[in-house]
């Protein structure tokens, strides 16, 4: 099955829509899937897919709680369908003070067990969670996790559990991952796990015309160490629109969304945007990099055509692969 953490350590590389999009597109090529929300800050995946109606209830059931072994319910009951078919287990406060939580535990079951700090499984509950306790290689064909950006316990949860990075990377600019780094990092996870981290690839996004974007975009596409199957050009416009529409890109097209100024204020409706060939192209580029994890990560069957019905605009089909046509058609 696909399992995959959408990750950097660069803040603005679209890492949430980055995930929903994929996940959507894994669901258009008629995958089961899954994707996990461990970022608590607002502005989430949660909010993405208009899902987590008690992410703030303190008593509610939610996902740390099933992590830390101490549930008040069944763990499908915390799983929601977004409208787009994707289910969602959503973000909760109380992801925010999960270590705070897990130090308790661990303090508490070493000092019961007579055992040694190092020796609690700190990054394996996550893990133990998903495959061994619930089995959702039985249920999924894929599972995505959107992490906290922090190097701490959460994210490590995470990896361990999945296994496999994706990295949206900025085209340029302060602070962001060079090739070098990358390396470094998945080097740094597999050290500090102590299991093999796999980097499916690298995506260069919000790509500007630019000469320093076009030269950056190069030398990603270019390096021999990581496979860059697209680069996503800014659509700042596209993907501003998403938070608007609760869903995905796709959902943004066929439904038309659109943000505007009207009588001095801002709204946003379905039914008003433009049909733009560019942003079809993208969307293409986005089924093509879910196509290249599924297929060259993870060997994995897919459907390689998608079918857009866009709104009073009929239907727009276009199919991904080694010999696929670049051009959307009709």
């Amino acid at each position: 099955m696909i399992t995959a953490v959408v990750y950097s350590e660069s803040g603005g590389t679209f890492k949430t829509t980055t995930t929903a999009n994929l996940a959507v597109a894994l669901e258009r090529m008629g995958l089961d899937v899954c994707v996990i929300d461990l970022d608590p800050q607002e502005g989430n995946l949660t909010s993405l897919f208009d899902v987590g109606e008690h992410r703030s209830d303190p008593e509610a059931d939610n996902l740390v709680k099933h992590i830390l072994e101490m549930p008040d319910g069944d763990f499908e009951d915390l799983i929601e369908t977004s409208e787009e078919g994707v289910d969602v287990i959503p973000s909760h406060d109380m992801l925010g003070d999960f270590t705070s939580n897990l130090e308790q535990k661990i303090a508490y079951e070493t000092g019961m067990k007579n055992m040694n700090r190092d020796e609690f499984p700190r990054f394996e509950l996550l893990y133990d969670l998903l495959w061994n306790e619930q089995q959702l290689q039985d249920q999924y064909d894929a599972v995505l996790i959107d992490p906290n950006a922090r190097a701490e316990d959460l994210l490590y949860n995470a990896i361990y559990a999945l296994r496999t990075l994706v990295a949206p990377v900025k085209p340029a600019g302060k602070g962001n991952l060079s090739l070098d780094g990358l390396e470094e990092m998945v080097a740094n996870m597999s050290d500090e796990l102590d299991i093999e981290v796999g980097l499916s690839c690298v995506i260069p996004t919000a790509i500007g015309q630019t000469n320093a974007h076009t030269q950056y975009t190069k030398q990603f596409k270019n390096n021999e160490m990581y496979s860059t199957p697209v680069a996503i050009p800014a659509r700042e416009s596209l993907m501003d629109a998403m938070w608007e529409a609760r869903g995905s890109a796709y959902k943004v097209v066929e439904e038309r969304w659109k943000t505007f100024e009207q009588d001095d204020e801002m709204v946003s409706e379905p039914g008003t945007r433009r049909v733009r060939d560019r942003e079809l192209e993208t969307l293409r580029d986005i089924y093509e990099l879910a196509a290249f994890i599924a297929t060259e990560t993870f060997d994995t069957e897919i459907d390689p055509q998608l079918t857009l019905e866009i709104d009073d605009h009929g239907e727009r089909t276009f199919t991904v692969g080694d010999d696929a046509e670049r051009e959307v058609t009709a």
